[in-house]
């Protein structure tokens, strides 16, 4: 039995919060905190049992460090933007309380995300006795245990891998992100990058590109972009000779966002409208669909995995370690769409081996650091089952099929 603070209800946040209210005998007292108080007040009325709820600035120290005090949790499951990791860490370390998240820091004013802004909170956390679980979603998260389950169980070393990731759904929209629309657009439009042969090579944002057969759900064209597990797989996983990350992006979604980049739509900078200082990507969150109301009539799967190849009994072996979500089927179950989904079910189950013992430890980690079995035990039975197919070895450089 645990108590948690989760403070973020947004799409992913609910899944957390209504998933937590369905498992009483693991989480005996949730709290849900946001910003915005009536997404609190939504959530806590679709949850199968009680919740408290409340309101809360978490780029306010102080303010975190008061709800904690007042919830006394065992872990602060943190829900929220990527702009509010360091914040939510502060408050975690001022009152001695773990930390979860799913999503690496990010500033404000810098379309730059990476880990080493948390990694130096090694030995604040180290030395105060608690831990933080950094990238706990789907990707990163879940492709990071893939990885780590791959090092355990299927090879004795690994020398490449691709994550690939498809959302071959469809939410009738024009155009829409399926999570928060300034966090997803600042991450597509940066420049792309991967590792290979033991340095990073930068590539121009969308530049390259190529088809990946994606399993239940086909052939889908797909852009080699940067992704935060990359930095953390690049330490924890050994051998590595390259490791890329892929994503699936629609004729319609790229050519919305090219308009939108092209008459200055996602500039993080502020201009001045009016008299009135605004940031262009800020207003054009304000005007999309948010994320969690596109679950109703999102129809579709997503398909995501790890293409892993390497050495086995001195020979070489290939892998793909996946999961599909269906639409339908996680908004029958939590109405949710399956990207919300794929977010909200991993950082429950991460919560559930933090609150158990099963991933244990004082300092700062990521995922894949930790035991990779039990996880992935507990997730298939929570709803994201998961699958290991050996593929045929076509190429002792190429993961992916040409």
């Amino acid at each position: 039995m645990g108590r948690v603070l989760i403070i973020g209800a947004g799409a992913a946040g609910s899944v957390v919060a209504k998933k937590c209210a369905k498992n009483r005998d693991i989480f005996s007292h949730i709290h849900l905190a946001s910003r915005t108080l009536a997404k609190c007040e939504k959530v806590q009325a679709e949850c199968e049992s009680e919740i408290s709820i409340s309101q809360v600035d978490a780029d306010n120290v102080n303010e975190v460090v008061d709800l904690i005090k007042a919830q006394n949790p065992d872990l602060v499951i943190n829900m929220a933007l990527p702009y509010q990791d360091l914040p939510i860490m502060d408050a975690c370390l001022a009152t001695g309380v773990d930390y979860l998240d799913t999503a690496n820091y990010e500033p404000k004013d810098e379309a730059k995300f990476e880990y080493s802004w948390q990694w130096a909170y090694q030995d604040k956390f180290k030395n105060k006795g608690i831990k933080a679980i950094l990238g706990c979603g789907f990707d990163p998260g879940v492709t990071n245990i893939f990885c780590a389950y791959a090092q355990k169980n299927l090879f004795d070393e690994i020398h490449y891998i691709d994550i690939v990731d498809c959302n071959a759904g469809d939410h009738g929209k024009a155009f829409a992100t399926n999570f928060n629309p300034e966090i997803n657009i600042r991450e597509v439009t940066q420049d792309g990058k991967y590792w290979e042969n033991g340095e990073w090579k930068e590539i121009k944002a969308l530049s390259i590109s190529k088809m990946i057969d994606y399993p239940q759900v086909g052939e889908k064209n797909s852009y080699l972009i940067y992704h935060e597990e990359l930095e953390s797989l690049v330490e924890n996983i050994k051998g590595l000779k390259r490791i890329r990350f892929w994503m699936t992006f629609s004729e319609n979604y790229i050519k919305h966002l090219d308009v939108l980049q092209n008459v200055g739509m996602t500039r993080i900078d502020p201009i001045n409208y009016n008299g009135t200082e605004i940031i262009p990507l800020q207003f054009l969150k304000a005007l999309l669909p948010e994320p969690s109301s596109l679950a109703e009539n999102y129809t579709g799967k997503t398909s995501i995995g790890c293409v892993i190849q390497g050495v086995k009994d001195g020979k070489t072996k290939k892998y793909i370690i996946y999961n599909v979500c269906d639409h339908t089927r996680s908004n029958a179950e939590l109405g949710a769409q399956a990207v919300s989904y794929t977010t909200g079910v991993p950082a429950f189950v991460g919560a559930i081996m933090a609150l158990q013992g099963k991933w244990a430890g004082e300092g700062v980690f990521n995922v894949e650091q930790f035991d990779p079995d039990p996880f992935l035990e507990t997730l298939a039975q929570h709803g994201l089952e998961w699958h290991v197919e050996e593929l045929k070895v076509t190429s002792d450089t190429e993961t992916l099929a040409a």
